[in-house]
């Protein structure tokens, strides 16, 4: 097992501490969309749902295609004919939010790249001929690298999200992994889907809470955890400005009296 690096370990701790210092100007998001996989055409996976729940007070908000056909009239055996148009308004709701939100941060999980994540809404929103608000990147906080930093890569097994959620017993009710939430869409099961996309959000908060209050269960030892007693001990000592004080006095009185010895 790798074990942490002491500076981006440092830096993840005072990350973690930061948002939650400011929860109420946090929301923890997740979303689901089509699968990426197999898209020999190029494509890009539709957006299914969305989810956002602020980390201080839990109040959440969710944007779904079903939804919005319910609000627009459009009966369930006819949500397919009119996808385009529905996942457009899903989105119009969704960067209306955003915008509402400009100075917020937003926690999630691996949504990093065009692949998955908010780039990929972005990118759906501009093919649907919108005009989307770009999130700043030094507001969105990937809740999957910052363990990584503080526990090590090896923290947990693959795949770590499910992995975390059963080492720590987090109820994982609704919940469904990426390629079930895939499957989900394409047999219609958009009610299951909302579902998941909820309990996503709220386990992530959940899992967020636990790395700020220490008490997160992974498999990194105690050992792995401070990168060794020696690494832990050059630390204590460098960053202990006291001791370091002391330790020069002694050397500086230590080598005056090896000097008068010579004499």
């Amino acid at each position: 097992m790798t074990a942490p690096d002491a500076t981006r370990q440092k830096e993840a701790w005072r990350e973690i501490d930061a948002i939650f210092s400011d929860s109420k100007n946090t929301w923890v998001i997740h979303y689901s969309c089509e699968s990426f996989y197999d898209r020999v055409e190029g494509r890009s996976p539709r957006v299914t749902s969305i989810a956002v729940r602020k980390l201080s007070d839990a109040q959440t908000h969710s944007f779904s295609i079903h939804q919005i056909a319910e609000r627009q009239g459009v009966a369930f055996g006819e949500i397919e004919q009119h996808y385009d148009r529905l996942e457009r308004l899903m989105l119009d709701a969704f960067f209306s939010f955003v915008g509402s939100y400009r100075n917020s941060h937003f926690m999630h999980w691996n949504m990093r790249d065009a692949n998955y994540g908010f780039a990929a809404i972005d990118h759906r929103y501009t093919v649907l001929g919108g005009v989307p608000i770009v999130v700043d990147d030094e507001r969105k906080h990937d809740l999957s690298r910052t363990i990584i930093n503080i526990y090590g890569k090896g923290y947990i097994a693959h795949p770590r999200l499910e992995s975390l959620i059963e080492k720590n017993k987090v109820r994982p009710l609704d919940f469904m992994t990426g390629a079930q939430e895939a499957a989900a869409f394409e047999q219609r099961n958009f009610s299951g889907l909302h579902q998941s996309t909820l309990r996503k959000v709220d386990i992530l908060a959940n899992l967020a809470t636990l790395v700020k209050d220490r008490s997160l269960k992974t498999n990194t030892t105690r050992w792995e955890m401070h990168g060794g007693r020696i690494r832990t001990s050059v630390s204590w000592v460098l960053e202990n400005k006291l001791v370091a004080f002391f330790a020069s006095i002694a050397s500086i009185v230590g080598l005056g009296l090896a000097i008068y010895a010579l004499k």
